[in-house]
Protein backbone atom coordinates (compact mmCIF):
# COMPACT_ATOMS: atom_id res chain seq x y z
CA UNK A 1 0.00 0.00 0.00
CA UNK A 2 1.57 3.27 -1.03
CA UNK A 3 1.69 5.82 1.91
CA UNK A 4 -0.25 9.18 1.47
CA UNK A 5 2.75 12.44 0.88
CA UNK A 6 2.26 14.92 3.41
CA UNK A 7 0.86 18.62 2.49
CA UNK A 8 1.59 22.02 3.56
CA UNK A 9 1.01 25.10 2.89
CA UNK A 10 3.64 27.14 4.52
CA UNK A 11 2.47 31.12 3.00
CA UNK A 12 -0.80 32.34 4.58
CA UNK A 13 -2.34 35.25 5.89
CA UNK A 14 -4.58 36.52 8.68
CA UNK A 15 -7.01 40.02 9.52
CA UNK A 16 -3.38 40.29 11.81
CA UNK A 17 -1.94 41.81 8.15
CA UNK A 18 -3.67 42.17 4.66
CA UNK A 19 -5.64 38.80 5.67
CA UNK A 20 -9.19 38.86 6.05
CA UNK A 21 -10.29 35.93 8.36
CA UNK A 22 -9.31 34.90 11.58
CA UNK A 23 -7.14 32.08 12.69
CA UNK A 24 -9.62 29.78 13.26
CA UNK A 25 -11.46 29.59 9.78
CA UNK A 26 -7.83 29.54 8.65
CA UNK A 27 -7.20 26.81 10.81
CA UNK A 28 -10.67 24.77 9.68
CA UNK A 29 -9.87 25.60 6.03
CA UNK A 30 -6.69 23.98 6.33
CA UNK A 31 -7.65 20.85 7.78
CA UNK A 32 -10.75 20.58 5.40
CA UNK A 33 -8.30 20.86 2.77
CA UNK A 34 -6.09 18.09 3.82
CA UNK A 35 -3.52 19.80 5.22
CA UNK A 36 -1.00 18.41 7.42
CA UNK A 37 1.55 21.60 8.51
CA UNK A 38 0.31 25.35 7.62
CA UNK A 39 2.03 27.89 8.02
CA UNK A 40 0.79 31.45 9.20
CA UNK A 41 2.94 34.33 7.78
CA UNK A 42 1.52 37.66 8.61
CA UNK A 43 3.24 41.21 7.00
CA UNK A 44 5.75 42.30 9.81
CA UNK A 45 4.60 40.04 12.77
CA UNK A 46 3.72 36.56 14.42
CA UNK A 47 1.62 37.16 17.01
CA UNK A 48 -0.87 35.63 15.16
CA UNK A 49 0.83 32.88 14.07
CA UNK A 50 1.59 31.88 17.83
CA UNK A 51 -2.14 32.84 18.66
CA UNK A 52 -2.98 30.03 16.15
CA UNK A 53 -0.10 27.10 16.98
CA UNK A 54 -1.59 27.48 20.37
CA UNK A 55 -5.13 27.31 19.60
CA UNK A 56 -4.43 24.28 17.56
CA UNK A 57 -2.72 22.46 20.10
CA UNK A 58 -5.50 23.34 22.94
CA UNK A 59 -8.04 21.75 20.93
CA UNK A 60 -6.64 18.69 19.47
CA UNK A 61 -7.12 20.23 16.01
CA UNK A 62 -5.10 17.74 13.00
CA UNK A 63 -2.92 20.22 11.98
CA UNK A 64 0.28 21.78 12.58
CA UNK A 65 1.31 24.79 12.98
CA UNK A 66 4.24 26.68 11.60
CA UNK A 67 5.34 30.27 13.00
CA UNK A 68 6.28 32.25 10.12
CA UNK A 69 6.28 36.03 9.17
CA UNK A 70 6.54 37.62 5.24
CA UNK A 71 8.91 39.84 5.68
CA UNK A 72 9.86 42.87 3.69
CA UNK A 73 13.69 43.19 2.76
CA UNK A 74 15.21 45.36 0.56
CA UNK A 75 16.28 42.56 -1.51
CA UNK A 76 11.97 41.61 -1.96
CA UNK A 77 9.80 39.69 0.19
CA UNK A 78 11.09 36.68 2.44
CA UNK A 79 9.22 34.06 4.24
CA UNK A 80 10.56 33.18 7.65
CA UNK A 81 9.40 29.69 9.06
CA UNK A 82 9.75 28.26 12.22
CA UNK A 83 10.09 31.57 13.76
CA UNK A 84 10.47 32.39 17.55
CA UNK A 85 10.91 35.98 17.25
CA UNK A 86 9.70 38.42 14.57
CA UNK A 87 12.80 39.28 12.02
CA UNK A 88 12.64 43.81 11.64
CA UNK A 89 12.08 44.83 8.43
CA UNK A 90 13.70 46.58 5.67
CA UNK A 91 17.45 45.06 6.22
CA UNK A 92 18.85 43.93 3.39
CA UNK A 93 18.11 40.03 1.78
CA UNK A 94 21.13 38.55 3.11
CA UNK A 95 20.83 39.95 6.74
CA UNK A 96 17.20 38.94 7.10
CA UNK A 97 18.11 34.97 5.62
CA UNK A 98 20.87 35.01 8.46
CA UNK A 99 18.65 36.60 11.19
CA UNK A 100 15.89 33.36 10.29
CA UNK A 101 18.78 31.05 10.56
CA UNK A 102 20.36 32.69 13.47
CA UNK A 103 17.16 31.61 15.43
CA UNK A 104 16.84 27.67 13.67
CA UNK A 105 14.23 29.05 11.16
CA UNK A 106 14.17 28.30 7.16
CA UNK A 107 14.12 31.26 4.89
CA UNK A 108 12.10 31.15 1.21
CA UNK A 109 11.80 34.08 -1.10
CA UNK A 110 8.20 34.32 -1.84
CA UNK A 111 7.19 34.64 -5.22
CA UNK A 112 10.76 35.26 -6.45
CA UNK A 113 12.24 36.22 -9.65
CA UNK A 114 9.13 38.58 -10.87
CA UNK A 115 9.92 42.05 -12.22
CA UNK A 116 8.63 44.07 -8.86
CA UNK A 117 9.94 45.57 -6.34
CA UNK A 118 8.48 42.99 -3.55
CA UNK A 119 10.40 40.07 -5.33
CA UNK A 120 13.72 38.68 -4.91
CA UNK A 121 15.59 38.85 -8.38
CA UNK A 122 17.90 36.57 -9.66
CA UNK A 123 20.97 38.62 -9.50
CA UNK A 124 20.49 39.09 -6.21
CA UNK A 125 19.96 35.65 -5.13
CA UNK A 126 23.05 34.37 -7.35
CA UNK A 127 25.03 36.65 -5.36
CA UNK A 128 23.93 34.98 -1.83
CA UNK A 129 24.32 31.85 -3.11
CA UNK A 130 27.49 32.19 -4.37
CA UNK A 131 28.84 33.78 -1.03
CA UNK A 132 31.35 31.72 0.87
CA UNK A 133 28.97 32.04 4.37
CA UNK A 134 26.03 29.54 4.42
CA UNK A 135 23.66 31.54 6.97
CA UNK A 136 23.23 34.20 3.71
CA UNK A 137 21.79 31.11 1.48
CA UNK A 138 18.01 30.46 1.37
CA UNK A 139 16.69 27.16 1.96
CA UNK A 140 14.55 26.99 -0.69
CA UNK A 141 12.36 29.03 -3.42
CA UNK A 142 8.23 29.19 -3.72
CA UNK A 143 8.10 27.34 -6.51
CA UNK A 144 4.29 27.71 -7.18
CA UNK A 145 2.01 30.83 -6.05
CA UNK A 146 -1.56 30.80 -7.25
CA UNK A 147 -1.43 34.56 -7.63
CA UNK A 148 -0.25 36.75 -11.10
CA UNK A 149 3.14 37.38 -10.14
CA UNK A 150 3.05 33.41 -9.73
CA UNK A 151 1.92 32.43 -12.73
CA UNK A 152 4.11 34.86 -14.15
CA UNK A 153 7.46 33.87 -13.23
CA UNK A 154 6.85 30.08 -12.51
CA UNK A 155 8.56 28.62 -15.22
CA UNK A 156 12.09 30.86 -14.71
CA UNK A 157 11.88 29.99 -11.05
CA UNK A 158 11.30 26.13 -11.81
CA UNK A 159 15.04 26.46 -14.09
CA UNK A 160 16.25 28.47 -11.61
CA UNK A 161 15.85 25.91 -8.50
CA UNK A 162 17.14 23.66 -10.79
CA UNK A 163 20.34 25.23 -11.82
CA UNK A 164 21.21 26.22 -8.46
CA UNK A 165 19.87 22.95 -6.59
CA UNK A 166 17.02 24.86 -4.50
CA UNK A 167 14.03 22.58 -3.31
CA UNK A 168 11.16 23.69 -4.82
CA UNK A 169 7.70 24.46 -2.30
CA UNK A 170 4.22 25.13 -3.06
CA UNK A 171 1.73 27.68 -1.11
CA UNK A 172 -1.57 29.76 -2.02
CA UNK A 173 -0.52 33.18 -0.50
CA UNK A 174 -4.11 32.77 1.15
CA UNK A 175 -5.63 35.96 1.95
CA UNK A 176 -8.88 34.35 2.82
CA UNK A 177 -9.79 31.32 4.42
CA UNK A 178 -11.24 29.73 0.80
CA UNK A 179 -7.95 30.46 -0.80
CA UNK A 180 -5.78 28.25 1.83
CA UNK A 181 -3.99 25.19 -0.21
CA UNK A 182 -4.96 26.32 -3.62
CA UNK A 183 -0.88 25.82 -3.63
CA UNK A 184 0.88 23.67 -1.46
CA UNK A 185 3.99 21.28 -0.72
CA UNK A 186 4.28 17.58 -0.95
CA UNK A 187 7.08 16.05 1.47
CA UNK A 188 7.62 12.36 2.94
CA UNK A 189 5.70 11.78 6.28
CA UNK A 190 3.19 14.26 8.07
CA UNK A 191 4.91 16.57 10.47
CA UNK A 192 6.57 19.67 10.47
CA UNK A 193 9.97 18.05 11.59
CA UNK A 194 9.31 15.17 8.12
CA UNK A 195 8.58 18.94 5.90
CA UNK A 196 12.09 20.36 7.32
CA UNK A 197 13.79 17.43 7.04
CA UNK A 198 12.80 17.42 3.37
CA UNK A 199 12.97 21.29 2.42
CA UNK A 200 17.16 20.17 3.57
CA UNK A 201 16.91 16.88 1.45
CA UNK A 202 15.42 18.47 -1.64
CA UNK A 203 12.37 15.99 -1.37
CA UNK A 204 9.66 18.77 -1.51
CA UNK A 205 7.13 18.83 -4.56
CA UNK A 206 5.12 21.97 -5.38
CA UNK A 207 1.52 22.02 -6.31
CA UNK A 208 -1.23 23.90 -6.83
CA UNK A 209 -4.21 25.99 -9.42
CA UNK A 210 -3.79 29.12 -10.42
CA UNK A 211 -6.33 31.63 -9.50
CA UNK A 212 -9.02 32.33 -12.24
CA UNK A 213 -8.87 35.67 -14.02
CA UNK A 214 -10.96 38.17 -11.68
CA UNK A 215 -11.11 35.50 -8.81
CA UNK A 216 -9.39 37.44 -6.36
CA UNK A 217 -11.44 41.12 -6.50
CA UNK A 218 -14.09 40.13 -4.31
CA UNK A 219 -10.91 39.36 -1.05
CA UNK A 220 -9.87 42.63 -2.37
CA UNK A 221 -13.26 44.36 -1.67
CA UNK A 222 -13.01 42.07 1.77
CA UNK A 223 -10.10 43.91 2.73
CA UNK A 224 -11.10 47.21 1.58
CA UNK A 225 -13.51 46.87 3.81
CA UNK A 226 -11.56 45.58 6.33
CA UNK A 227 -8.45 48.46 6.03
CA UNK A 228 -11.97 51.08 6.78
CA UNK A 229 -12.84 49.27 10.14
CA UNK A 230 -9.00 49.59 10.77
CA UNK A 231 -8.85 53.28 10.52
CA UNK A 232 -11.67 53.61 12.46
CA UNK A 233 -10.70 51.76 15.27
CA UNK A 234 -7.21 53.52 15.01
CA UNK A 235 -8.58 56.80 15.54
CA UNK A 236 -10.64 55.70 18.56
CA UNK A 237 -7.47 54.77 20.42
CA UNK A 238 -5.27 57.36 18.91
CA UNK A 239 -8.38 59.39 20.71
CA UNK A 240 -8.34 57.08 24.02
CA UNK A 241 -11.53 55.81 23.02
CA UNK A 242 -12.08 51.84 23.49
CA UNK A 243 -9.72 49.19 22.69
CA UNK A 244 -8.82 49.87 19.64
CA UNK A 245 -7.98 46.91 17.04
CA UNK A 246 -4.44 46.40 15.89
CA UNK A 247 -4.41 45.80 12.20
CA UNK A 248 -7.75 43.72 12.52
CA UNK A 249 -6.20 41.54 15.06
CA UNK A 250 -7.85 41.86 18.89
CA UNK A 251 -5.72 44.29 20.59
CA UNK A 252 -6.34 42.81 23.73
CA UNK A 253 -4.21 40.10 23.16
CA UNK A 254 -1.31 41.32 24.21
CA UNK A 255 2.55 41.31 21.93
CA UNK A 256 4.65 38.55 23.44
CA UNK A 257 8.23 38.79 24.10
CA UNK A 258 9.09 36.44 21.48
CA UNK A 259 7.57 39.05 18.87
CA UNK A 260 9.83 42.16 19.88
CA UNK A 261 12.54 42.83 17.32
CA UNK A 262 15.28 39.86 16.48
CA UNK A 263 18.76 41.01 17.87
CA UNK A 264 21.33 41.86 15.09
CA UNK A 265 22.98 38.70 13.35
CA UNK A 266 27.17 39.04 14.19
CA UNK A 267 27.87 39.67 10.53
Amino acid sequence: MTTRRGRADLHVHSRASDGVDGIEALLEAAIAAGLDVVAITDHERIDAAVAARDLADERGMAIEVVVGEEITTRGGHLLGLWLERRVPALRALGWSIAAIHDQGGVAVPAHPLVPYPLCAQGWTLRRLLASPDPAVHPDALEGFNPTFFGRVARRRVTAFAERHALPLIGNSDAHAAEQVATGWTEFGGRSGADLRAAIAAGSTTAHGRFHPAGSQVATFARQLRKYGGDARSTGARLLGRGEGRDLGYPAAMSRRPEDGPADEPDR
